[in-house]
């Protein structure tokens, strides 16, 4: 009898819950069957964690699932807007879109990987996503690549978001104005269209596609139909670039 009942706990933990119906069992059989499951799990203790690693597995696929539908029904907005800066190779075959914030400690971290990637690989295509949440500063400064990118072109949006994105020290108008003087560009002509309705419009596009997105973190990225939330070292980004392209 004892037997049974651990074989029948056991095969119950890897069973759906509806599956198996302990409401069936008189007062006596449930008692006994609860000892042998404890007694079991006591003497098995890896049981548990091996649950517990395939219910993170599955959540892990359910997440992903779920990304992969957000990202299809955004296809448009994620990766065919021409407001966008649009790095690294236009034409390549895979593109590698960046939800970003200028204040983001792990977004200064990435950047210069990222940089490394696109630029060794020679065949992405690299999406800006301007994401400000950190705060007032970073909000400026997003003004100021846009406006800048609106006044000045791509060419100047670039390396505008490169000393954004190393900038050390506070953010404002005037740091901003000697930046514009530092980096050659009209820095009043800016400074005039970071409140227009076209950033101001960009700005909010992309917090309301970041919402349906369901992110809230930066930085983010979308590589094919992959959500990845956070930095991501140069290495596995390089893996991941692979199998997106192998799989294509």
């Amino acid at each position: 009898m004892k037997k049974f009942l651990a074989t029948v706990a056991f095969a119950t933990l890897a069973l759906p819950a509806q599956a198996f119906d302990i409401t069936s069992m008189d007062d006596q059989e449930r008692s006994a069957f609860r000892a042998e499951v404890r007694a079991y799990l006591l003497e098995n203790p890896e049981v548990i964690l091996e649950a517990y690693q395939i219910f993170e597995q599955r959540q892990a696929n359910a997440e992903a699932q779920k990304d992969e539908t957000m990202i299809a029904a955004h296809n448009d907005a994620i990766y065919n807007d021409d407001r966008a800066w649009v790095g690294g190779n236009p034409e390549g075959d895979i593109t590698l879109v960046e939800f970003m914030d200028y204040r983001c400690g792990y977004c200064r971290k990435a950047h210069g990987e990222v940089a490394e990637l696109v630029e060794t690989d020679g065949n992405i295509r690299y999406i800006v996503k301007e994401f400000p949440i950190l705060g007032d500063e970073s909000v400026l400064a997003s003004r100021f690549a846009i406006a800048t990118k609106l006044v000045a072109g791509d060419a100047a949006y670039e390396k505008t978001y490169d000393a954004l994105i190393n900038f050390r020290g506070n953010i404002g108008q005037q740091s901003l104005a000697r930046l514009a003087e530092t980096l050659d560009l009209d820095g009043d002509a800016i400074m005039a269209q970071m409140n227009s309705p076209e950033v101001n419009q960009l700005i909010g596009d992309n917090h309301v596609l970041a919402r349906d997105l369901s992110i809230s973190g930066t930085p983010t990225f979308i590589l094919g139909d992959q959500m990845l939330r956070g930095y991501v070292p140069l290495a596995n980004m390089m893996e991941l670039v692979a199998a997106v392209r192998e799989a294509k």
